[in-house]
């Protein structure tokens, strides 16, 4: 018998794309003995995506899916909503991968359509899934030449993309920060709570198990099958799905080899007619930086939240997993001064909210995607690509557990294994001192 303790997730702030949100119907705690074919640990992109993924295969599977807090309330809902199909290397300089780019691309690519599918499949809203491309919005020469590098790197894959001049910038945007923009077409622009609500109310119509407020606090080897103990009840399974991302950790597998890094976010109040006027621009779109240690800037316009504007930025390795309120405050403050910089016009308008997302990070940039053990399989460690990496590493955990093979099975299983990261006494000091000098030199970005 192997026992392993799980320590429950801890979030900063408020999810606040699940709070523009209507209030719905929660799903059950685990009460009692539940048994299944099949747990998945973890509701966000990963994990729902992931049940799908079985059910396509075979709908007479039993399928649960284990859900810590509530579904949006997550990861999931605490991102900046850009589903991704081109490469983008957060730790390069102009977000040009290192590997096979086209073979990225193409697996980006089959986890948006994955995504639509289930768009289709479920009646998930539209509004939640907007094909409007996105732009790396640059202000300094040196991140301008990133985005041309960038673009002639495209350019080499045969994709497209189109510069942007400051003018153009200024009738997208309502800023005249920005002296240039690379738009490139196929990122879709999420609203990610309501994605994932609407995603695992289908797989409930479809005959899933979804249970929230279960956070699984041992995870027992039981003869041929696994136990998993939640407050109130437990869950037997034969196979089990980890999509807990760096949280993996915590089960026991991949220590010292993940880093868990926090970024930070603020959404406006809505915006009133005036403020709007006074703004100017289109009424949605998305800004990733140049320099990927800059800002992420969105404007949304939803039936749920109406207009809005969300900042993303300040970053910080805390390996314990838990994010201080002395962080929020800090990047707090740095995002009133990066709004007030990009929309003068605007400047003093205090954000309604502020939280803190996790990610999880590996030196060489691989997943974690593959069996762990006999009957449990690994479908975490997103390298910050959350939304369509996290689809495709579902996939793979969960055509690992059918025994099926596919590209995308193929691609993971065959990745390297994560380095090992330096010593704990000084891996958070160096890796923050790192962080601030670089997002001091993109300070503009």
């Amino acid at each position: 018998m192997n026992v392993r303790t799980i320590a429950r997730p801890v979030h900063r702030g408020p999810a606040a794309w699940n709070e523009l949100l209507p209030t719905c119907q929660r799903q059950p705690k685990v009460e009692g003995d539940v048994s299944v074919d099949v747990a998945v640990i973890g509701a966000g992109f990963a994990g729902l995506s992931a049940a799908r993924r079985i059910f396509q295969a075979d709908a007479g599977i039993r399928v649960a899916v284990i859900e810590a807090g509530q579904v949006g309330q997550g990861a999931a809902g605490r991102n900046s909503g850009f589903m991704i199909d081109l490469p983008h290397d957060l730790n390069s300089k102009d977000y040009a991968g290192k590997g096979d780019d086209r073979k990225q691309i193409k697996l980006n690519r089959l986890a948006i359509d994955f995504a639509q599918s289930a768009m289709d499949d479920f009646a998930i809203d539209a509004e939640f899934f907007d094909p409007a491309g996105k732009v790396n919005g640059a202000v300094s020469d040196k991140a301008v030449a990133h985005s041309r590098s960038y673009a002639n790197h495209l350019a080499s894959l045969g994709e497209a993309s189109q510069l942007l001049d400051a003018q153009e910038m200024a009738e997208l945007t309502g800023s005249r920060h920005y002296t240039s923009g690379l738009y490139t077409p196929g990122t879709v622009l999420l609203q990610p709570a309501g994605y994932v609500r609407g995603f695992a109310e289908g797989l409930v119509r479809n005959g899933a198990k979804v249970f929230e407020e279960s956070p699984v606090l041992s995870m027992t080897r039981d003869g041929r099958g696994w136990c998993l103990t939640c407050p109130s009840g437990r869950v037997r399974a034969a196979q089990v799905i980890l999509a807990v991302n760096g949280h993996l950790e915590r089960f026991g597998f991949a220590k010292g080899r993940l880093m868990h890094l926090f970024l930070y976010a603020s959404m406006t109040p809505e915006l009133d007619q005036d403020t709007v006027n006074r703004l100017g621009g289109q009424e949605r779109w998305g800004i990733t930086p140049s320099d990927p240690m800059g800002t992420t800037v969105r404007r949304i316009k939803m039936r749920h939240g109406g207009h809005r504007i969300v900042v993303r930025s300040y970053a910080t390795l805390r390996s314990g997993m838990v994010a201080s309120e002395n962080d929020l405050k800090r990047a707090g403050a740095l995002h009133q001064k990066k709004f007030d910089q990009r929309f003068p016009q605007l400047a003093g308008l205090h954000p309604q909210y502020r939280w803190a997302g996790q990610l999880c990070l590996t030196l060489n940039g691989v997943a974690v995607a593959g069996q762990l053990d006999e009957g449990l399989y690994s479908a975490c460690v997103q390298n910050g690509l959350g939304t369509a990496r996290g689809i495709l590493t579902g996939i793979c955990a969960a055509e690992l557990a059918l025994g099926v093979s596919s590209p995308v099975t193929e691609h993971f299983v065959n990745e390297d294994r994560p380095r090992r990261l330096p010593p704990r006494p000084f891996r958070d000091p160096g890796a923050n001192t790192l962080l601030r000098w670089r997002e001091w030199k993109a300070r503009d970005e």
